[in-house]
C-alpha cells in the first residue's frame, strides 16, 4: 500500500491546518464554548467556501473525496479542539442521505449542506440501546399518506442546534432485528418534537429529543422503509474513521504539550524531562500515538471494503485508538501535575474530548467484543 499523499491531499490538508492554526486559538474556543450558539457560524461558513463540507460525500451528489480525505480533514479539527458540526452534519447526517435519499432529496438537501445553509443531526441512540445500532424502540406508523413517530432519543450531537433531525425508527420487526428501521426527515420545531440541548463535559452541544406522534409525509422518508440498517451502518463506519482522526490529532497535541512541559518545568534545579523515567513514560506515550496514527490510516483505507472487513477494521481502529487514547491522556495529566487539571490550560481539555471520543460510536469494550464476534463468525464461515 502506498501511504504517500497526493498533491491535492497535501493541499487540502495544508489548508485545514491553515484554517485551524489562524482561527482557532484556546483562547478562541473557548470563548465559543461559552456562548449561546456553542461554536462558530461564521467558521462554518469558510468550512463551506474551502470546500470541507463535500468532502466523504459522493460525486453524483457534489461531493469529492473519499476515506483518506476525512481522516485528514477530521485529524487537523482534532488538532483544533473544533466546535463546529462536521461529525454530525457532514459524516453522520450527510453520509445517511447520500447512500439512502433520492435523487431530489440528495440535490435538495446535499446542496444546502455543502453550501453550508443546513445543518443536520442524526437521532438514533436510545436511553436503553447504549451502543447497539439495531436497538430501536422509536416506532414508525402508518398516518394517511405520510408517518406518525413516537419515541425517545438520547445524545443526539448537536440534536439542539440542528436545522432537521434525521430519525430512525422501526416500522416492523422485533426491537433489535437489524430489519425493520426507517429514517425519517424531521423538523426540530414540528408540532410533537421537543429538543432538551445541553453541553456535553467536553465542550460539545448534545440533546435529548423526544417525539410524541410527530406527523410526517411520504417525502420525508429516506430510502425504503424498514431497509435502513445497511446505510446506518456505514454512515457510522464513516464517523469511526472520523473519530479516529479526530482522536490522534488531539493526542498529537497533547504530546507535544507535555513534552514541551517537560523540558521547561524545572524540579531540583533541572528540567525534570532529564529524569529517565520520566523520559520512558514519554516514550511510551509516543509510541501509543504512532500505535493509534496506524490504525486511523488502515480505518481510512478500508471503508470501501466489502461490509464484514470494513466492520472488522472499524472495531480494531476504534479499539486501538480508545485505548492510546485513555493512555495518553491519563499520562499527559499526571506528569503535568495539578497544571494537568487547570481549566485555563489547553491540555486537559484536549485530554477530555479524547476520553469522551472512546464513548462515542462504541467504547473500547465494546469494540473489541464486536471483533471478537466478528472473528469467531468468518472463523466459522
Amino acid at each position: 500500500m502506498d501511504f504517500r499523499l497526493t498533491d491535492e491531499q497535501r493541499m487540502l490538508q495544508d489548508t485545514v491546518a491553515r484554517l485551524v492554526r489562524d482561527q482557532y486559538d484556546f483562547e478562541t474556543r473557548q470563548k465559543l464554548a461559552a456562548s449561546d450558539e456553542g461554536f462558530s457560524r461564521e467558521i462554518w461558513a469558510q468550512y463551506a467556501e474551502l470546500g470541507l463540507l463535500a468532502i466523504g460525500l459522493s460525486e453524483d451528489s457534489g461531493g469529492f473525496g473519499g476515506g483518506v480525505e476525512l481522516m485528514l480533514v477530521a485529524q487537523e479539527l482534532g488538532r483544533g479542539l473544533t466546535l463546529e458540526p462536521y461529525l454530525a452534519t457532514v459524516v453522520l447526517g450527510g453520509s445517511l442521505i447520500d447512500a439512502a435519499g433520492s435523487a431530489a432529496q440528495k440535490e435538495d438537501l446535499l446542496g444546502r449542506v455543502i453550501g453550508g445553509e443546513l445543518m443536520l443531526a442524526f437521532a438514533h441512540g436510545e436511553p436503553q440501546s447504549r451502543y447497539s445500532l439495531s436497538e430501536v424502540q422509536t416506532r414508525a406508523e402508518r398516518s394517511g399518506d405520510g408517518w406518525k413517530l413516537t419515541g425517545d432519543k438520547a445524545v443526539v450531537l448537536h440534536g439542539d442546534r440542528a436545522d432537521l433531525l434525521i430519525v430512525s425508527a422501526r416500522v416492523g420487526g422485533e426491537l433489535r432485528d437489524r430489519d425493520g428501521i426507517g429514517l425519517f426527515l424531521v423538523d426540530p420545531k414540528a408540532e410533537g418534537v421537543r429538543v432538551r440541548g445541553y453541553q456535553t463535559i467536553d465542550g460539545l452541544r448534545a440533546a435529548e429529543v423526544s417525539l410524541n406522534g410527530v406527523q410526517v409525509g411520504a417525502d420525508a422518508v429516506l430510502g425504503e422503509p424498514g431497509q435502513a440498517y445497511p446505510a446506518i451502518e456505514r454512515a457510522v463506519d464513516r464517523g469511526i474513521v472520523a473519530l479516529c482522526a479526530e482522536a490522534v490529532g488531539a493526542m498529537q497535541v497533547i504530546n507535544d504539550l507535555t513534552l514541551d512541559y517537560l523540558k521547561t518545568r524545572k524540579q531540583f534545579g533541572v528540567p525534570i524531562g532529564k529524569f529517565q523515567v520520566l523520559q520512558h513514560r514519554m516514550v511510551d506515550m509516543m509510541m501509543a500515538l504512532e500505535q493509534a496514527r496506524s490504525m486511523m490510516i488502515l480505518a481510512a483505507g478500508r471503508l470501501e471494503a466489502d461490509p464484514a472487513e470494513r466492520q472488522r477494521v472499524m472495531s480494531a481502529a476504534k479499539h486501538t485508538i480508545g485505548k492510546s487514547g485513555r493512555f495518553i491522556a491519563e499520562q499527559a495529566i499526571q506528569l503535568h501535575g495539578g497544571i494537568g487539571v487547570t481549566w485555563e490550560y489547553s491540555m486537559p481539555h484536549y485530554a477530555k474530548r479524547v476520553v469522551m471520543i472512546d464513548h462515542q460510536l462504541g467504547d473500547t469494550e465494546f469494540h473489541l467484543e464486536r471483533f471478537a464476534a466478528l472473528m469467531e463468525t468468518e472463523t466459522a464461515a
